[in-house]
């Protein structure tokens, strides 16, 4: 590794392939079922199961990067407000999905809504925090 922070080839495809999987398959699941667009094709269970296993992926995926990516972010002080929001929301993300499953029915309908939000703003975080790597290796 030639640069700080950088994760070898296997680590940075699983890392993309499950965050990716996971929000696209939220959104997805977003528009059919809360949006009712194409609610037989995208708000179906296995889309839903697909998304549950896409965040499990994703979780493995986020444990993987953080003994030395957050170190190393942290050692470069660069893009510190993407990396601690994208791990915050994640956070919220794990905590609310748990609560989605295990929760008491009364507060259901404000995780769904907090869940949602919550991935839409992780998913755009993780494009801008990933764009601005291409931006920068390509100075």
């Amino acid at each position: 590794m030639s640069r700080l922070g950088k994760m070898p080839n296997w680590q940075r495809s699983f890392v993309l392939s499950g965050m990716l999987a996971c929000s696209l398959s939220g959104c997805l699941y977003l528009l059919g079922h809360e949006f009712h667009i194409q609610r037989t094709w995208f708000g179906n269970h296995t889309v839903l199961a697909t998304h549950g296993i896409a965040a499990m992926l994703a979780t493995l995926a986020l444990g993987s990067v953080l003994p030395f990516h957050l170190k190393a972010g942290l050692k470069s002080k660069k893009k510190w407000l993407s990396g601690f929001s994208q791990l915050s929301l994640l956070s919220a993300l794990v905590v609310t999905g748990a609560l989605l499953y295990y929760g008491p029915a009364e507060i259901r309908d404000e995780v769904i809504q907090t869940h949602w939000v919550v991935g839409l703003l992780f998913f755009a975080i993780f494009l801008i925090h990933g764009f601005r790597r291409s931006l920068d290796q390509q100075k």
